[in-house]
């Protein structure tokens, strides 16, 4: 098969989220399976975001938290994230009941695997010790009422030089991560619990970009195995489809031909003046401003691997009745002109924009949130789990969840109504 054809196969089927292993991935055992039916987010649910070091990089999980914060107030998720550095499967279950289950989450997602393979050639010894914790990690949720969704392992792009006991090439580790897929795939379906795929999407992210931009684009990060911001969107992007994000931000439509104006839940149009839309946003898309495309450590490089803004992003403008062939749109300092048949169909914004007004605002947020969430690191790693804390843990505890609070409060304030325009003037 022509290598064009096939680069262009494996993108069409990322671009569509499809599960079907890649026709450049034959050697790898990627068992083709059903889609995991979403774990559906319902309002004033408690999220514990669970896993190893790839969680306490704090990337993914602000991702996550970010975006259900921002783009979804109305649902009112509370988010506590418990990333552990260096954690396997049986360590997080040790510590399953004291540092997570005593905040009563409703719904747990969980990214384990990468150091429960040891970094070396699949062993069926080792891959059902793996599978025996994941399942009493799932059976202990269960039991606590809460809703889980698991996650596959990650992929590796280098063999980790700090493991002094690895063994077996990058190829290897990486098909052993893929038999790993596997069982946790097989595991959530004979749990009937969620599951979040990130490994397939990750290699075929990794394969296309090196093709594109070349061996110095690492999907699992610069050192082999920590996604930077490219690789961590692509994880993001797996969770949230698989919480139940719908995607829709709002929709904006103006009739020119009248005057007239609508909006979905979330936006309010105040006037319409002068070729103006003013606009008061109760809620936010995405906007984490611009990056570059060829480098893994862009947050924008990973949205553009997978369909984040057409899936999980979409803020539509739409005229109708419109009585030019063309319009020059504004939004911010950008301007772009458009088709009257594209506006008459929708564009969106956030896709098309991404140095506008909202960035600001959403960084905001997006820090606050990051605050708190290396504060919840320190209070479960050296607070909670140091030996006075342990020794002390009720009066640990009530302090720490006192100073928490501040945070929580940091976050509420910066979320507030946002007052932006949209320009919409007839091409000459």
């Amino acid at each position: 098969m022509n290598p064009l054809f096939r680069l262009r196969s494996t993108l069409q089927r990322l671009k569509n989220h499809q599960p079907t292993p890649s026709l450049q991935f034959t050697d790898y055992p990627l068992e083709t399976v059903a889609e995991s039916p979403p774990l559906v987010l319902k309002k004033r649910d408690r999220l514990a975001i669970c896993g190893d070091s790839i969680t306490e990089q704090r990337l993914y999980s602000v991702l996550v938290e970010s975006y259900l914060t921002i783009c979804r107030p109305e649902l009112e998720i509370s988010v506590r994230h418990y990333g552990w550095s260096g954690e396997k499967s049986g360590e997080f279950l040790a510590r399953l009941e004291t540092d997570v289950l005593r905040f009563h989450p409703t719904v747990a997602t969980t990214l384990y695997g990468m150091n429960d393979f040891f970094y070396i050639p699949y062993e069926e010894e080792i891959a059902a010790d793996f599978r025996r914790h994941q399942e009493k990690i799932i059976q202990r949720f269960k039991k606590a009422d809460c809703r889980v969704l698991l996650g596959t392992p990650t992929i590796i792009d280098a063999v980790p030089d700090w493991v002094k006991t690895a063994r077996g090439s990058q190829y290897d580790l990486n098909l052993t991560l893929c038999r790993y897929r596997n069982l946790a795939i097989h595991l959530a379906k004979e749990q009937d619990v969620s599951c979040a795929d990130v490994y397939l999407p990750m290699l075929q992210a990794d394969f296309a970009a090196k093709r594109q931009y070349g061996p110095h684009f690492k999907i699992a990060g610069k050192d082999g195995v920590h996604p930077d911001w490219a690789g961590q969107a692509i994880i993001a992007f797996v969770f949230l489809k698989q919480l139940g994000m719908d995607g829709d931000m709002g929709t904006l439509v103006f009739d020119d031909l009248t005057g007239n104006h609508t909006s979905t839940d979330g936006h309010t149009i105040l006037a319409s003046e002068e070729n103006a839309l003013r606009i008061r946003s109760e809620r936010l898309p995405f906007c984490p401003g611009p990056g570059p495309l060829d480098v893994s450590d862009s947050l924008r490089a990973g949205m553009e691997w997978v369909p984040f803004d057409d899936e999980l992003n979409r803020f539509i403008l739409r005229i109708s009745s419109p009585v030019a062939p063309a319009y020059d749109i504004t939004w911010g300092k950008t301007t772009r002109r458009y088709p009257a048949e594209a506006l008459v169909a929708g564009i969106n914004l956030a896709k098309d924009f991404q140095e506008n007004p909202l960035v600001v605002p959403f960084g905001e947020i997006w820090n606050a949130i990051a605050t708190k969430q290396a504060f919840e690191t320190r209070q479960y790693k050296e607070m909670l789990n140091s030996p006075e804390g342990s020794r002390e843990r009720e009066d640990a505890f009530e302090l720490t969840e006192g100073t928490r609070a501040r945070y929580l409060r940091a976050i509420q304030a910066a979320r507030r109504p946002m007052d932006h325009e949209v320009l919409i003037v007839p091409a000459t």
